[in-house]
């Protein structure tokens, strides 16, 4: 074919009447639907203009379809439309079009044409991220930055949080100098493992941000200065700069990165430069700039902080608590939380126990009102914050506040405030009540072992706190992402009346969020499929008569998906009219299996998972799914309805093809998430829904649903 006019390929080929030769990676944060979308779209827009291309997909099972040395140095540009970070050092000197997975889904067209004028991708170099087409909005640079740093971070501070408070708990012993665990014991050793966990979380913080900006080459500067913003010591400063300070140093690595990878430099020293020269200048000069240039005044700043508190002593018992909590709240074990802490503790040993009271009874408020915020709209959260949710919660039952980390990276904005507005209210209530602490930490623990005085205020100022700080940060989160969508704030989390609908993520069953913000991708998915450009579907004709032997009617293999779809769970005309009765209906069909063990709970499970989003993809197709112990292994039901089922998809068509999936809790195989990929890459193709909607029969449905492989 004739290549438009412009710059000429970077393939090997030559001559005219080369065919033209693409290649594209895709990938989502869940790695499930977006994945396998973009792949199928883009790959039918190239055969539809005679292109051979070849996708690699990389989704939750592992990358498929990989891309080799002879791809590569065949090929005339590469398309990378993902959502996460894809490795480009294997693209150098091809032309390079990066954009995120919903343009490879909505304008697959448009890119084809785009790479072919792409700036070619260079060693070292970067792709800066191409705008949306039509020109919606999606997440800055800063912001992915930000939350690739963050979904590092979480297991860092899941792990190390966990086993402090396990060993706390189990193993201390509480003291003039807070909860000890005696030296030499099993539970010593196990708390020194959690401590070393949250001694990296903050350079690993830093480190993947710095990574986010500018590759490989920022990611040594980015670990190391996240190390000297947390140690405090290195700038005689007491309590360090804690998580701010990583994100600092994060973003300062990269942008630094960037700025050294300009410099023109002999081509003789371009092959040491990312993996010597750069890492060695820019860690240097991060370092010596953090210790001499910002280190000092922050260590300045919290000494004077300290005295500004010690003269409040005899001031207002309410207004105290409430500066102290707000500054327990601000950063987390940062700079601002350990000033407020070391002041209290202080004050121990002159007798004065009730500043470290209000203390103790702000640190637990910020993880576990994040926690709970979890809880009460959980269509906020993504797969992985959610597990990070229960986590924090446990985490401040034994006071540590870090477990609110994660959150506060991620949404600072909202979480920062929401935070502080808690923690100042459990301070001044505790100050107002006279609650006083014996020891120097905080949290429930400290008053189920004893060393609270006025133990039922204490509790009553944690829970008011929570409560603040929960209720703030979804409001506050909520607003943010509708403003963000276009679309109007609701009312507050609580609230009685149906769920709203919302662009939301319609994450399948056993699929979790990969990074903070997966959330926003889900508008994607159903408006994506809006755009697919799939002809109306025919009318569902009447349904056929149920057959009496279902095994005569699964196929030449008699199963179809595996097995988890068989005759059984096929059913040709639903006879509901309403989601609900959609739903239950769809549940009975399953029972039929023997593998439901209670169909109102597997019910009462679908709806909780509706309630966060609608699993109505558009394009007719709904896809209603649980994941509960109330199957005994993963099955898969499918069905029609002839008029239409109102599901609240985007794109205002009722649903008439239905799958609904049911997975005990404990489900989480790769083949699983493979049956996963294909059904949601087969229902790409419109040619397949509309076999799929003229079956006449369960017969012929299931015909049709045996090209899934």
């Amino acid at each position: 074919m004739t290549s438009p006019a412009g710059p000429p390929p970077t393939g090997g080929g030559s001559g005219e009447q080369q065919r033209l030769k693409l290649l594209a990676v895709t990938a989502c944060p869940t790695g499930i639907a977006h994945t396998y979308m973009a792949a199928e779209k883009l790959a039918q827009a190239a055969e539809s203009r005679g292109i051979d291309m070849k996708v690699e997909t990389q989704g939750s099972i592992g990358a498929e379809n990989v891309l080799d040395d002879n791809d590569v140095s065949t090929a005339d540009g590469v398309i990378i439309a993902a959502d996460k970070d894809v490795d480009l050092s294997r693209f150098v000197g091809k032309r390079v079009l990066t954009v995120g997975v919903a343009e490879g889904i909505r304008h697959p067209e448009q890119l084809i044409e785009r790479v072919r004028s792409a700036p070619v991708h260079t060693a070292g170099g970067a792709p800066a991220a191409a705008a949306s087409v039509d020109g919606g909005k999606q997440r800055s640079t800063v912001y992915k930055a930000l939350m690739n740093g963050v979904s590092y971070m979480i297991p860092f501070v899941v792990v190390g949080g966990l086993l402090i408070a396990v060993s706390l708990a189990l193993g201390g012993d509480a003291t003039a100098k807070g909860y000890v665990i005696p030296k030499g014991t099993f539970w010593f050793d196990v708390n020194q493992i959690g401590v070393i966990g949250f001694q990296l979380m903050i350079p690993i913080l830093s480190g993947y941000i710095a990574y986010a900006v500018a590759d490989r080459p920022a990611l040594v500067p980015g670990v190391i200065g996240g190390w000297i913003a947390n140690n405090g010591a290195l700038y005689d400063s007491k309590a360090g700069a804690g998580f701010i300070g990583a994100i600092v140093t994060g973003f300062l690595a990269g942008y630094l990165v960037l700025w050294i990878k300009k410099v023109r430099v002999p081509k003789f020293v371009q092959p040491i430069m990312p993996i010597i020269v750069i890492p060695i200048v820019a860690t240097t000069a991060l370092g010596l700039f953090f210790i001499h240039v910002i280190g000092r005044p922050i260590s300045w700043v919290f000494q004077h902080l300290t005295s500004w508190l010690s003269g409040m002593t005899g001031t207002s018992a309410i207004m105290l608590g409430a500066i102290l909590g707000l500054m327990i709240a601000f950063d987390m074990g940062g700079p601002v939380n350990k000033t407020a802490f070391l002041f209290g503790t202080g004050l121990i040993a002159t007798g004065n126990q009730t500043v470290m009271g209000m203390c103790a009874a702000a640190i637990p408020v910020m993880p576990l009102g994040q926690g709970l915020a979890t809880l009460i709209r959980k269509r906020l959260y993504t797969e992985q914050e959610r597990e990070s949710g229960l986590a924090a919660l446990f985490m401040g039952c034994f006071g540590i506040s870090e477990g609110a980390i994660p959150f506060a990276a991620a949404r600072p904005a909202q979480v920062i405030p929401a935070n502080m507005l808690g923690g100042g209210v459990a301070g001044a209530v505790a100050g107002v009540a006279g609650v006083e602490d014996a020891v120097p930490h905080g949290g429930p623990i400290v008053a189920v072992l004893g060393a609270v005085s006025g133990v039922p205020m204490f509790f009553v100022a944690v829970v008011i706190g929570t409560m603040v700080t929960a209720l703030t940060t979804v409001t506050l989160i909520d607003i943010g992402e509708r403003r963000r969508k276009g679309a109007p704030p609701v009312a507050v989390p609580g609230a009685s009346g149906p769920p709203e609908p919302g662009p939301l993520e319609p994450a399948l069953v056993g699929v979790g969020a990969g990074a903070a913000g997966a959330g926003a991708v889900g508008a994607v998915m159903a408006q994506s499929l809006v755009s697919s450009g799939a002809p109306a579907t025919k009318p569902v004709p009447a349904e056929a008569p149920e057959p009496t032997d279902t095994h005569a009617h699964t196929g030449a293999d008699g199963e179809v998906l595996s097995g988890y779809l068989t005759g059984q769970t096929v059913k040709a005309g639903l006879d509901a009219r309403a989601k609900e009765a959609a739903i239950r209906e769809m549940a009975e069909l399953l029972a039929r299996t023997g593998k439901v063990t209670d169909v109102d709970e597997l019910v009462a499970s679908a709806l909780r998972r509706e309630e966060q989003g609608t699993t109505g993809l558009g394009e007719e197709i709904a896809i209603p799914h649980a994941k509960t112990d109330a199957v005994t292994a993963p099955v898969v039901g499918f069905a029609r309805s002839a008029e239409g089922i109102e599901w609240g998809s985007l794109d205002g068509t009722k649903a008439r093809l239905v799958f609904m999936i049911a997975v005990p809790r404990a489900a989480a195989g790769d083949e699983h998430l493979r049956i996963l990929a294909l059904l949601s890459r087969k229902l790409m193709d419109p040619g397949f829904r509309e076999r799929l909607t003229a079956a006449p029969d369960v017969r012929a449905v299931l015909e049709v649903l045996s090209e899934i492989r």
